[in-house]
């Protein structure tokens, strides 16, 4: 599988708050950053801040507008359409950069404003 799939893939588990289908894309060592809060370090740690995401809102869904992939690196962008607890909607665009390395990936940085989740 191309990086370009599995960033498909990726994205399919994220929006399934599917923690075990993330955690098969992520390096033991992955760096990780979600919008403005501070970077992770581990897949451990990655996979928890994911789960109390995941938590936090009924639900989400990312259309991916362009994926783009230079070697090892893929960037894509979109708009991802969230679905808070008490039901609201938000929607907001965002983008991605991973980088993998053998086929997992070793850093993980979402640019998106999550702030009025």
């Amino acid at each position: 599988m191309n990086n370009t799939t599995l960033t498909t893939a990726l994205y399919a588990a994220v929006d399934n708050k599917n923690i075990e289908g993330l955690a098969v894309f992520i390096a033991k060592d992955v760096h990780f950053c979600l919008g403005n809060f501070a970077p992770i370090t581990g897949r451990d740690a990655v996979l928890e801040a994911n789960r109390a995401f995941f938590s936090s809102i009924n639900s989400m869904r990312h259309r991916l507008d362009n994926i783009w992939q230079c070697g090892e690196q893929v960037i894509c962008n979109g708009t991802v359409e969230y679905v808070r607890i008490d039901n609201s909607e938000y929607s907001v665009p965002f983008a991605t950069v991973l980088k993998f390395s053998q086929g997992k990936i070793i850093e993980y940085f979402v640019y998106v404003d999550i702030s009025k989740l």
